[in-house]
């Protein structure tokens, strides 16, 4: 078993050169993805190795990556597109709702549209306007659209293999704040036995506190269920992953047990995820709920400017406020 210790966008090169490997189809497209490997440096190597006619650096238009990217699948290709920034995703988002979203709909199932929308999103890098948003519920609320977030290196490098071999198209959220964070990855094992794309996963165990979370929030639940613990209170963390479709099966179990729940992402509170994560949880877990589901959410502003975004970020301090509230009622 070759296990190694990557970062999260290691993981991720590393899967798009295994996926680029294992199908000749595959085709990654964006700006500066090829001889500069990325704003990030995901796509690093890559052009160099497969060439650029699978690893194109395209003009600087949106709508003109994603369009397309269309028409390769249709005729059979997988496109895998990055978006730079998730504040440069909306000049596509036309497209990605209009034609990427209903193509197989608009055709009574006779076209599949095989394609990745890779985006990096969130704050925590101090960027400047437009490079720090969190956009994810426009997209998950499309009908036709799949939309996952990785939340550490080994689903990195597992989801975006899975992603670019379904042949529904998926936004793959990348927490672009996490990117350096390391963790063990299996290489080796078969992409036939991973864990199942859209599948939310118990990431902590706990009795006292469901706390729900994707993306980069996954971390900052799991370091406040250590300091609660430190005052006696087992918070169980659950990382959502897929956000459309939603598996909220493992949630419905837990808050049965636990009786409360909170819900964390860093987009603004209204109408986002944990809106409708908070109604299915009520519907499904009315007479188990000893408070309301709370949620600790970005605030419905823009994004602030970089030197504040800290105030602006849920922290540990503010989801531990949050589950402190759940044992008030």
């Amino acid at each position: 078993m070759a296990t190694e210790t990557l970062t999260l966008g290691k993981a991720l090169n590393t899967g798009l050169r295994r996926a680029l490997e294992n199908d000749p189809k595959v085709i990654i497209m964006g700006e500066d993805v090829g001889k500069l490997g990325g704003v990030f440096r995901i796509t690093d190597g890559l052009q160099k190795d497969f060439g650029d006619q699978r690893v194109i650096d395209t003009p600087l238009a949106e709508s003109g990556i994603i369009g397309t990217a269309v028409g390769l699948a249709i005729r059979g290709f997988r496109p895998v597109c990055e978006i730079q920034f998730d504040g440069f995703v909306y000049p596509a988002y036309d497209q990605i709702v209009s034609q990427v979203a209903k193509m197989h709909y608009r055709s009574r199932g006779k076209l599949s549209i095989p394609m990745v929308i890779r985006i990096p999103f969130g704050g925590g890098i101090g960027a400047v306007e437009h490079h720090s948003e969190s956009p994810e519920a426009y997209f998950a609320h499309t009908a036709g659209l799949k939309v996952v977030s990785c939340a550490n290196p080994q689903d990195a490098y597992v989801m975006i293999q899975q992603a670019i071999a379904s042949d529904d198209p998926i936004v793959f959220l990348e927490p672009k704040r996490r990117y350096w964070e390391k963790g063990q990855v299996d290489l080796d094992a078969p992409l036939s036995d991973a864990y199942p794309l859209h599948s939310a996963r118990v990431v902590r165990p706990g009795t006292d506190v469901t706390v729900l979370a994707y993306g980069p929030m996954v971390r900052t639940c799991l370091e406040a269920a250590t300091a609660a613990a430190e005052d006696g209170r087992e918070l169980e963390v659950i990382d959502l992953r897929s956000l459309s479709p939603l598996d909220l099966a493992a949630a419905y179990e837990s808050v049965k047990r636990t009786g409360r729940a909170v819900v964390v992402h860093e987009a603004p509170s209204n109408i986002g995820l944990g809106a409708e994560l908070a109604a299915r949880i009520t519907e499904e877990c009315f007479y188990s709920l000893e408070s309301p589901v709370l949620r600790v959410t970005g605030f419905d502003t823009p994004y602030p400017a970089a030197r504040v975004e800290e105030e602006y970020l849920p922290d540990l301090d503010r989801v531990l406020d949050a589950v402190d509230r759940t044992f008030g009622w």
